[in-house]
């Protein structure tokens, strides 16, 4: 027994749970359908609003139509039972009977005139005698059996007839009535005082008038103000829908053609129909889409001819370039031969033509990045290798600035699909950078890695920059200080670059700054080609200045206290971050790994 209890118990939990979970999924259908359908709200809206106006209206209707139709029965009911009440009171008040029988008999033969129906509505009688009295001949009468002065007369009312002389009516409830199938029926009782012999015994007479028909008459125009209100309400949701169509249509039809022009498909255009305002709308939307496919073409045109003068005039300067970069070579070569003035020449005009072969190099990759034929070749790479051959080459020019170059990871090995020589270009602009604008002082490198992607970040100590100079530092032939001179060349181009090599890569590039306590950019490369990183397994920026080691002597462990991963950029994959953020330190990150 108690199995099949808990079973039950058990079975009734899972409806509920059923129960509730489609309600769940109703209540956020029909919320979603509000956010996203102008249509839908706009017919809820006026279904909502016309159902309140027709509950207002049909219930004032309602109420002046009972308060009309019972008045006027009312008065009937009342001078009809005031004239058969004082009949009753003055056939009582004048008999002659002297005994039982005949009082019993004269009380009978007078109340069952008061049965007759009056003012189109049943009437029954009631005779009671009145509390106290002893000795009476006439016993409680109705007209029908079941009737009792208990059941159907109000407290009230009795107790008013026992203290007065005059008249008094109270509205009851009548228990059954044959009009209403055996239901209760509302009524209405009016009473006054008698006597009977002998000596004058009192009693309480009632009149009882049923309202049942007056109450099916009232029911019945309930039920037909319901339902012509239901199909009224019907009619007008339909009104409201078809009205909203009209409008919300060619407005979607807007949205859908304004999705595909914002895709590229620039030849989609509105159909226009009739001269109302909704074809003005679209007319002039269709004239808006033309102008912009021409401004975008004339646009497109002039981006293709921009960029096939740059390829052209990069191609066409390379010959005479390296006839230039020989004769500058052999000038550069034998410059010991010349006179102090001549030789700083040649020493200038060699700097300046690798300069320029660097920046020519540089627009020939952007060229192609902006006609879309970079192409990338991935293939398994150790990118703690990649990093190592980075500072490798950049070693000599740390010793020249004097910073110390150092590599910090728990890792020993990160292999990525990647390009690598894309990558170790990404990072040989940043570690240059680093050190270029580092003072000398000391510039590390994090690497570290999650389940899902790899990220080194380089971190410098030098002049740093502002929030809105890491916003444009990736900005092509920017620089923060255009008349800070160039120590080691440079085209302005590489960290443009270096968000194209990313791009390829669906990888991250991100900057930060601060004056004065330098500037960290940070690389975050999904570990499978095709992926896209969720989370950088390093923080940007970090928390608070990373200690520095010695400034002399044998180099120590490089900084090992990395804080914890951050998570994407807001705008992209490449970007400035704020100079706030970042996560506490991770003491059970250590180093593995230093290069000085």
């Amino acid at each position: 027994m108690n199995t099949r209890a808990a079973r039950a118990v058990e079975s009734a939990i899972r409806g509920a749970g059923r129960g509730l979970r489609q309600a769940r999924r109703a209540a956020s259908f029909i919320a979603g359908r509000w956010r996203r359908s102008l249509q839908f709200r706009t017919v809820v809206a006026t279904l909502l609003l016309t159902s309140l106006a027709l509950v207002a209206v049909g219930g004032f209707l309602s109420n002046q139509i009972a308060n009309g139709l019972y008045k006027e029965r009312f008065g009937q009911f009342q001078s009809e039972a005031s004239n058969g009440l004082r009949v009753i009171k003055e056939v009582f008040r004048d008999t002659t009977a002297a005994d039982r029988d005949s009082t019993d008999r004269l009380a009978r033969d007078t109340l069952d005139r008061l049965g007759a129906p009056g003012a189109d509505a049943p009437r029954q009688w009631l005779l009671s005698p009145l509390p106290g009295q002893q000795g009476y001949w006439v016993p409680a009468l109705a007209s029908h059996k079941a009737m009792t002065e208990s059941a159907l007369i109000p407290p009230e009312l009795s107790a008013a007839v026992a203290e007065g002389d005059d008249q008094y009516w109270a509205p009851i409830t009548i228990p059954r009535s044959e009009a209403t199938g055996g239901l209760q029926a509302p009524g209405v009782a009016f009473a006054t005082k008698v006597t009977l012999p002998p000596d004058s015994t009192t009693y309480a007479v009632y009149i009882i008038y049923d309202l049942s028909s007056m109450q099916l008459t009232l029911d019945y125009i309930h039920r037909v103000l319901w339902l012509a209100g239901t199909v009224l309400l019907g009619i007008i949701g339909a009104i409201a829908w078809f009205v909203t169509r009209s409008v919300v249509r060619p407005v979607s039809h807007a949205a859908l053609v304004s999705e595909k022009l914002a895709a590229g498909e620039l030849q989609e255009r509105m159909e226009v129909r009739g001269e109302d305002e909704v074809a003005r709308l679209g007319a002039s939307f269709n004239h808006m889409a033309t102008s912009l496919q021409d401004q975008i073409t004339q646009l497109a045109q002039l981006s293709q001819m921009q960029q096939r003068f740059v390829s052209d005039v990069s191609h066409e300067l390379r010959t005479p370039l390296t006839t230039v970069r020989m004769a500058a070579e052999v000038l550069h070569e034998a410059r010991t031969d010349f006179d102090p003035v001549n030789k700083r020449s040649a020493e200038i005009l060699y700097d300046q033509v690798e300069r320029f072969q660097s920046l020519l190099a540089d627009l020939l990759e952007i060229s192609r990045f902006d006609a879309g034929a970079a192409v990338l070749e991935s293939e398994p790479t150790d990118l703690f290798q990649v990093v190592k051959h980075v500072v490798d080459g950049a070693q000599p020019l740390a010793d020249n600035f004097g910073s110390d170059l150092r590599i910090v990871s728990s890792e020993s090995s990160c292999i990525v699909d990647a390009d690598p020589r894309r990558i170790g270009r990404i990072l040989r602009n940043l570690v240059v950078n680093a050190l270029e604008h580092g003072k000398g002082k000391p510039v590390h490198i994090y690497i570290a890695s999650n389940p899902d992607a790899v990220a080194v970040a380089v971190r410098d100590y030098g002049i740093g920059m502002t929030e809105d100079e890491a916003s444009r530092v990736f900005d092509r032939f920017w620089r923060a200080d255009p008349a800070r001179a160039r120590t080691t060349g440079g085209s302005g181009l590489g960290l443009s670059i270096a968000v194209e090599d990313a791009r390829l890569h669906s990888a991250w590039l991100q900057a930060w700054g601060e004056p004065g306590n330098g500037s960290c950019f940070r690389l975050t490369l999904p570990k499978q080609r095709g992926g896209e990183p969720k989370v950088s397994p390093l923080p940007l920026p970090p928390r608070g200045r990373l200690p520095l080691p010695p400034a002399a002597g044998p180099a120590g462990a490089a900084p090992a206290d990395v804080p914890p991963a951050d998570g994407p950029p807001a705008a992209g994959p490449t970007g400035a971050v704020p100079a706030a953020g970042g996560g506490a330190p991770d003491p059970q990150l250590k180093e593995k790994s230093e290069i000085q």
